[in-house]
């Protein structure tokens, strides 16, 4: 440790920036009657989700873990009758170090109740759009911007097409796994960096990737996860969702969830039960989102790392 990591790494023009960020964001949700709202940031259950881990923290001689998103506590608000609502504060991840990621991060999280996630994505655009200046959105699916820079199909091609795809675009010292990793390297190594400027909205994801979204067939009639990503020159700002209402189904998730937990020898945590009851109780009907405010921030101030938008980054916490 150097002496002078006492200080922020952030400046005090960019913290001010910050502050006017998040009254902006404010301002935006009050202006459309949408309620802020507090859920806990550390809870009873872990989160299920094979790709993220959460933090434990010992609570009472009791293994509590920081939440890594307020996705659950919303969704109960929403079936307790709340109506449209937004979190706006801090979120935890295991192992989310970089020039992108910190493990204690800031989100915005919102739902909308009666909509699904084409209008949804439309308001993400209207906010990023609001705080970035910038007016330029392409919109499509998943499928046709893999057509369009790939000339593949991401659903309906072969396993081995899209590895012979992987090696011929991305150099590699390993072989993919399995599909859903070629798609993975596919979309982080050439499709993000190939979208352009502006605002990029991908709806219509491969059914395999829809967490918490419904299933739904697309007019080809292939099976999609009602999902999108909103993206600004290539870089992910916010997934969304039009929400999965069925609390059967998302029992099924949440045992698949466990099931590959289990066979990559990954920790397995019991999962939300009162989310669950939540849903049989009646969640409305709803899309929801979250947005990463720190990278917001970063483009907004044109910063090059996180450190930069973040008063205390980990290491200097």
């Amino acid at each position: 440790m150097t002496a002078n990591h006492w200080h922020p790494s952030a400046t005090g023009a960019a913290l001010r920036q910050r502050a006017a960020l998040l009254a902006k964001i404010r301002h935006f949700f009050s202006q459309r009657q949408v309620l802020e709202v507090e859920v806990p940031v550390l809870s009873h259950r872990a989160t299920s989700d094979p790709h993220i881990e959460s933090i434990p923290a010992e609570y009472c001689g009791n293994t509590s873990y920081l939440t890594t998103s307020p996705e659950f506590g919303l969704k109960r608000l929403l079936a307790a009758g709340i109506g449209d609502c937004y979190y706006l504060g801090k979120a935890f991840r295991q192992g989310e170090c970089g020039r992108r990621h910190n493990p204690e991060f800031t989100l915005l999280e919102w739902y909308r109740c009666g909509w699904d996630d084409r209008r949804l994505m439309l308001e993400v655009a209207e906010l990023l759009g609001l705080v970035l200046g910038i007016s330029q959105v392409q919109s499509l699916s998943y499928r046709a911007l893999f057509l369009r820079e790939l000339q593949l199909d991401p659903h309906s091609a072969s396993d081995k097409e899209l590895t012979a795809c992987v090696g011929r675009t991305i150099a590699l010292s390993f072989t993919p796994g399995d599909r859903a990793e070629c798609l993975d390297l596919l979309m982080s190594h050439y499709l993000e960096p190939a979208m352009g400027e502006g605002i990029t909205l991908l709806y219509d994801f491969p059914a395999h990737q829809a967490a918490l979204a419904k299933v739904v067939a697309d007019e080809q009639g292939t099976p999609v996860a009602r999902r999108f990503e909103a993206y600004v020159g290539g870089v992910e700002l916010a997934n969304g969702y039009w929400e999965l209402t069925d609390s059967a189904e998302q029992l099924q998730r949440f045992q698949a969830d466990l099931q590959y937990r289990r066979s990559h020898s990954r920790p397995t945590p019991p999962f939300d039960e009162r989310l669950l009851l939540a849903l049989q109780a009646g969640m409305p009907e709803c899309a929801g989102v979250a947005l990463g405010v720190d990278r917001l921030m970063m483009l907004a101030g044109g910063y090059g790392s996180i450190e930069e938008v973040i008063a205390f980054p980990i290491a200097r916490a």
